[in-house]
C-alpha cells in the first residue's frame, strides 16, 4: 500500500518522488490484508466537522465527496449533531478511505456507522479494559489505536478508516451529544468547517428549540463573513429557531481562508433564552426531569477577592508580561464595594498588602503598579501561597459578600510542601467549604489533573490558559465569568425526586446557569416539588413552583430527557473518580461506566470498537482525558506548516509513516537524484536539518522536518515533511529472574516520566521522550536536595548549583555536593551517595536519545519510578487459542512481541510478551507520568 501523501499544488514533482521512492524500497512492510502495493489511498477528515485529502493533488476525477451534511438539533440546550458524509470512488482500483472527526471535547461520541454495499457497520461501545487487547494488538502492529485525541483548546479528533471498493460508494455517520453551557449571558453552539474541497451538496441545518422562548439568536464566525453570509437563512419564532448554511461551490472558494480547497473556518450560532424571577424551566418526562435555574434582576453581591500568582522563573517572558496585561484589565473592573489582596509567590509569598482592601481608586492604582514590577524568579511554593491567600479572606469575613480565591500557576510545587495530597488536604482544610478556589493553570506543563482536583474539592474549577498571543484575555475571560456573584449558598431542593446530579452550589455568577437533573419518584408528578433556597445580597430567598409551572413534554422528548440526566451523571460521577479514593473510587467509576454503556456514550472508561467488512482492521477509540497532551500543543522547535501550505505529508494505513513501519531493518535512504531521473532533488542529509531538529529527531507524526537551506539551482526545495497528529509509542522492557521472556509495554507520545524518585535521598529523576518511534528520552534531568539541578541531553550536561549555571560538554569529572556525574563516550555514570544510574546514548536512523538504568539501588530500598521497577514474576497458564499470564492472581491476555533492550551499550532484539503498561506496572501509568522535568 503506497503511503498517504498530501502535496502542495505548487509543488508538481512530489507525486512522483513518493512513487519512485516506494517503487525503489519494495519492502514486505509495505502489504497490508493482500492489498497490493499501488493501491491508492485517499484520506477523509473532518476538523470539527470534515477535511477531506487525497492521496495525491486533488483531483475531482478520481474522488469526490459528493455529499456533505452536519444536522444539529438543540433542545432545552442540549444539542444532538449529526455529520453525514458521503464519498465515491471514482478510481478504478480500490482505496482506503479515512474519516476524521473534530467534535468539541464536552461532548460524548454515542453512535457512529459505515454504510458499504448496502450494510451497515455499527461501532460498539465497551468497556475500556473489554477493549484494551484489542487496543495493545492494534499499537504493537504499528496502526493508530487511540483514535480519539485531544486538538487545541475545545475539540478532540474521531479517527477510522475503511477499504472502499472500485466506483463505489461509503456514507459515514456520526452522532454526539453535549449540553450547551452557558457563558456571559449566552449559549454557543461551535461548528467549524474545512473540507479540502468545495462539495456540491454542502448544508449545515441547525434547529433551537426552547420551550422558555429564545432572547435572542446570532450567527458568528469567520464562515459567516463576505459572500458566505449570503448563505446563511436565519429565522426566529418565538420558542424556536432555525438556522441554515447552504454555500454554493463557487461561495465555498471566496470566504476568507477559502479557495481551491474550499472553505476553512466557524460557524457559531450564538443565543441565550428569556428569563424571569421563578424557580426556572423545568422539564419532566417518562419519570426524568431537567430543571434550568438562572434568575435575572438580582443585586450583585459585593465580593472579597484574592489573587494568587506564581511569579517563578518558567514564568518569565510573554506569561509574565500576559499575566500583568490581564491584572491591569481586572483590577479596572473592580467595583468600589469589593475588597481584595494580591499576593505573589515563588519559594517566598510577597503581599501588595497583608489584608484585604477596599477596591478605591487609590488602591487600584497601588496594586497595578505592584502588578506592573512583579519580577519572575525562583521555585514555586503553591501550598504556602494558597494557605496565605485563604487566611486573608478567613481574616474579613464581611455579612452579604461572597469570597473567592483565584491561582494562576504554570508548574507543579517545587518548593515547602511538594507532596500533592498533603498540599490538597491542606488546602481543604483552610478553607473549609467557605468560599470556592478557582485554578488557572498557564501552559502545557501545569499538572492539570492537581489543580482540577484541587478546585472540586473547593467548590471550584480549573481552567487551562493556553500559551498564545490571546492569554491575557484568556485569563480575564475567566474573570468576567466569576466578577459579579448573585446567590450564595445555593441549595436545590427536589421533594419526590432522586438519583439527583448536584444539587448544592457555593455561588450562582450573573451569565451563567445551574443544571440539575433527576428521576421522580414513582413518577409521580403530582407529588413532585421543586424548591431552590439561597442567599442574595440582604436575604435569603426561596423560589418555589408556585411561581412556576412544572412542565411535562410528550413521548417525543422521553429519551431526550433521560439522556441529559445520564450525560450531567456521567461528568460528575467523572469527577468524583478524581476526588476520591478505594471503594469510593471504585463505586463511583463503576456507576459511571454502567451509565456509559447503556447510553452508548463514549467516555474515558468506555471505548467504542469499529465494525467494519470481513477482512478489514478493527479500530478502537478512547476519549482523552482535559489533562493529557494535545495535538495542537505549539513547537518548541520551529514552525510546523499545515497540510495546505506546501507540505508533504506521508501516512500508512491506520498511523503515521515511520521508519520502523516500512523500514523495519534500515534507516530511511536519502532521497538523491537517481530515484527521479530528470526531475534531481538534493539528498535528505542531516546538513539540511538545522542543529536543533538535529538534536530534536523525528517530529511527534514519526518523521522529522527537513528544511533545506540555500537549496542548489535547478532543484525543487523540499518542504518540511509532517505526519500523522497520532502519538508515537516508545517500548519499555522488564527483565524477568528465571522466567524465558521478559514483559515489554508501550508509552505512547513524548510525555515526561518519573524515571527514579527517592524521598529519603531527596534525589529525583525524571526524563522526556523523544519523538522517535521506540526510541528513547530527548533529556533526562535530576533534582538533588534543595539546590541541585542537573539536565542530561545528548551534547551537552548543564549544572545549576544555588545561583551558578555551568555546562559540560567534554569528558570531565562534574562534582556538586555528593553527586558526581562523569561522561564516557557513549554513557554517563550518575552517583549520588549509594545510588548509581548509568545513561546510555544510542542512536536509531541518525538520532541520538539516551536511556538511563539503575545500576545501583540505595540499601534502604525505598524508591520507585520507571527503572527503579522490580523484576517481573508471572506464570503463564494458557496458550491456545490465545496466551494468558498469571500476575498477581489476576490473568492477562498478552502478545508476543519484540522490543530493543536498551539497558547495555549495543542493544540485542529481545522476544517478550506485550500488554498494557498498566498489567505490567500492577497500577495506572499516570502515577509515573510528571507534568515537569
Amino acid at each position: 500500500m503506497v503511503p498517504f501523501a498530501a502535496v502542495s499544488p505548487v509543488s508538481p514533482p512530489f507525486p512522483d518522488l513518493i512513487r519512485a521512492y516506494t517503487e525503489e524500497f519494495e519492502l514486505p512492510g509495505l502489504h497490508s490484508g493482500g492489498a497490493i502495493m499501488e493501491r491508492a489511498v485517499v484520506q477523509v477528515t473532518l476538523f470539527g466537522l470534515l477535511l477531506v485529502l487525497a492521496s495525491t493533488l486533488p483531483n475531482k476525477d478520481n474522488w469526490n465527496i459528493y455529499s456533505f451534511h452536519i444536522n444539529s438539533t438543540v433542545t432545552s440546550r442540549y444539542a444532538t449533531t449529526v455529520v453525514t458524509s458521503r464519498v465515491a470512488n471514482r478510481m478504478d482500483d480500490s482505496k482506503e478511505i479515512e474519516f476524521q472527526v473534530r467534535i468539541p471535547k464536552n461532548a460524548f461520541i454515542s453512535k457512529f456507522r459505515m454504510f458499504i454495499d448496502g450494510q451497515w457497520y455499527d461501532g460498539v461501545v465497551k468497556g475500556k479494559e473489554k477493549a484494551q487487547q484489542q487496543y495493545t494488538e492494534a499499537v504493537s502492529r504499528g496502526q493508530s489505536a487511540g483514535l480519539v485525541s485531544s486538538v487545541g483548546r475545545t475539540l478532540e479528533e474521531f479517527k477510522t478508516s475503511v477499504t472502499v471498493a472500485a466506483h463505489k460508494k461509503v456514507t459515514f455517520e456520526l452522532t454526539y451529544e453535549e449540553l450547551l453551557k452557558r457563558k456571559l449571558g449566552k449559549y454557543e453552539l461551535q461548528i467549524h468547517a474545512r473540507p479540502m474541497q468545495p462539495v456540491k451538496d454542502f448544508k449545515v441545518d441547525v434547529y433551537i428549540n426552547e420551550k422558555a422562548g429564545i432572547n435572542f439568536i446570532e450567527v458568528k464566525g469567520g464562515l459567516s463573513t463576505k459572500a458566505l453570509a449570503n448563505a446563511i437563512t436565519r429565522t426566529h419564532a418565538d420558542k424556536q429557531a432555525w438556522v441554515y448554511f447552504y454555500p454554493t461551490e463557487d461561495q465555498q472558494k471566496t470566504c476568507d481562508g477559502c479557495g481551491e480547497q474550499g472553505m476553512n473556518g466557524d460557524l457559531v450560532i450564538v443565543y441565550d433564552v428569556n428569563r424571569d424571577t421563578s424557580i426556572g424551566d423545568i422539564k419532566t418526562s417518562a419519570g426524568y426531569f431537567v430543571h434550568h435555574f438562572a434568575p435575572s434582576s438580582l443585586s450583585r453581591i459585593p465580593k472579597n477577592v484574592v489573587f494568587v500568582i506564581d511569579q517563578s522563573g518558567s514564568m518569565r517572558g510573554k506569561k509574565m508580561q500576559q499575566t500583568r496585561i490581564a491584572l491591569i484589565h481586572i483590577l479596572n473592573d473592580l467595583a468600589e464595594d469589593d475588597h481584595f489582596g494580591l499576593i505573589t509567590f515563588d519559594s517566598n509569598i510577597f503581599h501588595w498588602k497583608q489584608e484585604l482592601v477596599q477596591a478605591s481608586k487609590e488602591n487600584l492604582e497601588s496594586a497595578k503598579t505592584f502588578a506592573l514590577n512583579i519580577i519572575e524568579r525562583g521555585a514555586t511554593d503553591i501550598n504556602a501561597a494558597v494557605l496565605e491567600g485563604a487566611r486573608m479572606l478567613n481574616a474579613h469575613p464581611r455579612e452579604g459578600s461572597a469570597s473567592i480565591v483565584i491561582l494562576l500557576t504554570d508548574g507543579d510545587p517545587t518548593s515547602g510542601e511538594t507532596n500533592l495530597e498533603r498540599i490538597q488536604s491542606n488546602v481543604r482544610r483552610d478553607i473549609a467549604d467557605k468560599f470556592p478556589l478557582y485554578c488557572l493553570g498557564f501552559g502545557y506543563d501545569v499538572n492539570f489533573e492537581f489543580l482540577e482536583k484541587m478546585s472540586l474539592q473547593n467548590n471550584g474549577v480549573a481552567r487551562r490558559i493556553y500559551e498564545d498571543s490571546d492569554a491575557d484575555l484568556q485569563l480575564k475571560g475567566f474573570y468576567e465569568e466569576v466578577a459579579t456573584p448573585l446567590l450564595t449558598d445555593v441549595t436545590m431542593i427536589y421533594n419526590g425526586g432522586t438519583n439527583l446530579t448536584q444539587t448544592n452550589f457555593s455561588q450562582y455568577y450573573n451569565g451563567s446557569e445551574i443544571v440539575v437533573a433527576g428521576q421522580i419518584t414513582d413518577n409521580d408528578i403530582e407529588t413532585f416539588t421543586p424548591q431552590v433556597v439561597a442567599i442574595s445580597r440582604d436575604r435569603r430567598v426561596t423560589y418555589s413552583n408556585t411561581n412556576a409551572t412544572v412542565e411535562y413534554t410528550g413521548t417525543d422528548f422521553d429519551s431526550h430527557v433521560q439522556r441529559v440526566w445520564a450525560y450531567i451523571t456521567v461528568k460528575q460521577l467523572l469527577e468524583k473518580e478524581l476526588l476520591f479514593s478505594g471503594p469510593e473510587k471504585e463505586n463511583v467509576k463503576k456507576e459511571a461506566l454502567e451509565l456509559s454503556l447503556k447510553y452508548s456514550f463514549v467516555t474515558p472508561l468506555t471505548s467504542m470498537v469499529v465494525t467494519k467488512p470481513l477482512g478489514e482492521k478493527t479500530d478502537v477509540l478512547h476519549k482523552p482525558k482535559e489533562g493529557g497532551p494535545t495535538q495542537a500543543r505549539p513547537s518548541h522547535v520551529g514552525h510546523q506548516p499545515s497540510l495546505t501550505q506546501n507540505t508533504m505529508a506521508i501516512r500508512g494505513y491506520g498511523g503515521s509513516f515511520t521508519p520502523q513501519m516500512f523500514f523495519p531493518a534500515q534507516p530511511i535512504p536519502a532521497l538523491t537524484p537517481q530515484h527521479i531521473p530528470a526531475q534531481p532533488i538534493p539528498a535528505l542529509t542531516p546538513q539540511h536539518i538545522p542543529a536543533r531538529r538535529r538534536s530534536q529527531g523525528v517530529s511527534s507524526g514519526g518523521l522529522s522536518g527537513a528544511f533545506l537551506k540555500n537549496p542548489p539551482t535547478n532543484s525543487y526545495q523540499f518542504v518540511s515533511i509532517v505526519a500523522s497528529p497520532v502519538p508515537l509509542s516508545h517500548r519499555f522492557l522488564l527483565k524477568t529472574e528465571n522466567l524465558s521472556l521478559p514483559l515489554c509495554f508501550d508509552v505512547t507520545g513524548d510525555v515526561r516520566l518519573k524515571l527514579l524518585h527517592h524521598r529519603n535521598r531527596e534525589l529525583s529523576v525524571n526524563g522526556e521522550l523523544d519523538t522517535v518511534t521506540n526510541g528513547g528520552f530527548r533529556r533526562i534531568v535530576i533534582h538533588f536536595k534543595t539546590d541541585l539541578y542537573v539536565e542530561v541531553d545528548t551534547n551537552v550536561i548543564t549544572v545549576r548549583e544555588g545561583q551558578t549555571l555551568t555546562r559540560h560538554t567534554g569528558q570531565d569529572l562534574i562534582t556538586a555536593g555528593s553527586l558526581t556525574v562523569i561522561r564516557r563516550n557513549k554513557e554517563i555514570d550518575v552517583a549520588a551517595g549509594d545510588t548509581r544510574m548509568v545513561i546510555y546514548i544510542h542512536e536509531k536512523d541518525g538520532v541520538e536519545f539516551l536511556w538511563p538504568v539503575l545500576r545501583q539501588q540505595p540499601l534502604d530500598n525505598n524508591v520507585t519510578g520507571i527503572i527503579a521497577l522490580k523484576p517481573a514474576v508471572y506464570e503463564e497458564v494458557q496458550q491456545t487459542p490465545s496466551t494468558k499470564l498469571k500476575i498477581k492472581d489476576q490473568e492477562i491476555d498478552v502478545t508476543r512481541s519484540n522490543a530493543f533492550d536498551y539497558s547495555i551499550v549495543s542493544p540485542p532484539t529481545l522476544d517478550c510478551w506485550l500488554m498494557s503498561a498498566a498489567s505490567v506496572l500492577q497500577r495506572r501509568l499516570d502515577d509515573f507520568i510528571v507534568t515537569q522535568l
